[in-house]
């Protein structure tokens, strides 16, 4: 078993907590088309807080139970930077908690 694997779930559950409270989390799916697009981050169909919601964190979620190895690298805090460019300071937790997460993937 991966030894990254406890901190990442962790740094999961923390990414899903800091949506919430930012009030970005939603009770409601987005279209099947929607969660369909092809393009990197579905940025033509998704705001990114949906695609971490939607697309991301249970992927990641699933990668870790079904005990798969976990990639070796991420560079998601740099999307975020780019999508939270207008609002960095409300967007500050969320994107140090995308940048600790990137940083554990790294450290394979």
């Amino acid at each position: 078993m991966d030894e990254r694997t406890a901190q990442v779930a962790e740094q999961l559950l923390l990414i899903e907590r800091e949506l919430r409270q930012l009030g970005w989390w939603q009770s409601e799916a987005p279209s099947a088309e929607a969660l369909a697009s092809q393009a990197p981050f579905c940025v033509d169909t998704l705001a990114f807080e949906q695609w971490l919601q939607w697309i991301f964190l249970p992927r990641m979620k699933m990668l870790l139970e079904s005990a798969s190895p976990l990639p070796r690298a991420s560079g998601i805090k740099e999307m975020a930077e780019m999508a939270y460019r207008e609002q960095p300071h409300r967007a500050r937790v969320l994107l140090e908690l995308l940048g600790e997460f990137d940083r554990l993937l790294t450290r394979a």
